[in-house]
């Protein structure tokens, strides 16, 4: 027998991936320059020197089984001790090694924190649109529902008023993902001491812990902001957090989930990470990456490169009439579409090589998500084909 859930996840790619992989085949068409992907969030800045310089090193020890073999299951304690010592630096905190737990990215992060806390199919866990796409899958897979806020116009902030009414005693977790990926909307401080009240009011209410999921691999990428650190103003809270985005590493998996230790019983929800990271065989992230990440974890790639491509990108298309919201992190830019359904604009936007991601998936229709996480000349030479698709609506 096949599993039949698993069987259509497997057969139909996300509509991000289906767009890339058509991006891919267009290229070789036509030629790269020709092809205006903005499809998929891979960075497009060079990690840091001093991430090359760590591998190399790391190539050069002997035993190599010091460098390639597993570790504990958790991760590396010197890795783990070495995100510790980071987060305390940045945001005040006191974290040590034992509140880490290493992963395989983000991705990994997030089902690993969700299976630790769900455990009926009952349960409900709660999104914020516009919301990543993946995690509807995340939550649907774990065996809960997934209940989707409307999204909040025109700022596309957190719906709080939507969000009170919607709450209920099945809801076990509220997944927080700022900057958003695909508006790289920033929430405000006083959206988050806002959140966090109705928390612990319903919370106490439902005589239960309702958890917020800090979904964070943007949290470097911002632009004269910085997103609230959600451990200083909501105890319950897990961090799932990825270095593929500030440090440019997305295809080597790594990142950690952060159970804070002002989290009541954080020991034995951390003891519940584990578990759950056992299930899914989620243990041992990759082994030199941990290594890396142990004198690394500080760094950042040059991230003014997208503070350039974000006013190239937003002044471009506002020049052109389009109405965009203007982004306080990550690398996207969400754009209203030039009618009402997201896919024929998209599909349209295909005839001029522009391929963007349609946001019915989001969980808010009539808009675009636009990777601005490309070349600078990328965004300067798509401007016509952006101008040609205006006017082929006027």
């Amino acid at each position: 027998m096949i599993n039949s859930k698993m069987y259509e996840l497997g057969s139909r790619r996300s509509v991000i991936r289906e767009i890339f992989e058509y991006g891919k085949k267009r290229k070789a068409e036509i030629g790269e320059d020709k092809v205006f992907d903005f499809s998929i969030g891979n960075p497009s800045v060079e990690s840091p020197e001093a991430v090359a310089d760590r591998i190399k090193e790391l190539l050069e020890v002997r035993p190599s089984t010091a460098v390639h073999g597993y570790t504990s299951a958790q991760g590396d304690p010197k890795a783990r001790q070495a995100i510790a010592d980071d987060l305390n630096r940045r945001f005040n905190t006191s974290f040590t090694g034992s509140n880490v737990y290493l992963t395989c990215g983000a991705a990994a992060s997030l089902t690993i924190s969700l299976r630790s806390i769900i455990d009926r199919d009952d349960q409900n866990v709660m999104v914020f649109a516009p919301f990543f796409t993946e995690y509807r899958v995340f939550i649907e897979s774990m065996g809960a529902q997934i209940s989707v806020v409307p999204a909040s116009f025109p700022k596309l902030d957190l719906n709080l008023e939507a969000f009170r009414k919607m709450i209920n005693e099945k809801t076990v977790a509220v997944i927080l993902n700022s900057p958003n990926n695909p508006t790289g909307v920033v929430y405000s401080e006083e959206q988050i001491k806002e959140l966090s009240a109705i928390l612990e009011e319903k919370s106490r209410e439902y005589n239960h812990p309702i958890y917020i999921i800090s979904d964070e691999p943007y949290r470097e990428i911002t632009y004269g902001c910085k997103p609230p650190f959600i451990t200083h103003y909501y105890k319950n809270s897990i961090i799932c957090y990825s270095y593929s985005k500030g440090l440019s590493l997305p295809g080597e998996r790594i990142g950690y989930i952060l159970v804070p230790d002002v989290m009541p019983d954080w020991q034995k929800l951390y003891a519940a990470v584990c578990g759950a990271g056992r299930s899914l065989g989620f243990i041992c992230a990759p082994t030199m990456f941990q290594h890396v990440i142990t004198k690394c974890a500080p760094l950042t790639s040059d991230l003014s490169k997208y503070a350039a491509n974000r006013e190239l990108i937003y002044n471009g298309l506002s020049e052109l009439g389009y109405e965009c919201v203007r982004p306080d992190g990550a690398f996207y830019l969400f754009v209203k579409c030039l009618e009402e359904d997201a896919n024929k604009f998209c599909m349209r936007a295909r005839e001029y090589d522009l391929l963007l991601v349609p946001s019915d998936d989001f969980g808010c229709p009539g808009y675009v998500r636009i990777a601005y996480c490309v070349s600078a000349d990328t965004i300067r030479n798509s401007m016509p084909a952006f101008k040609a698709l205006a006017e082929s609506y006027r």
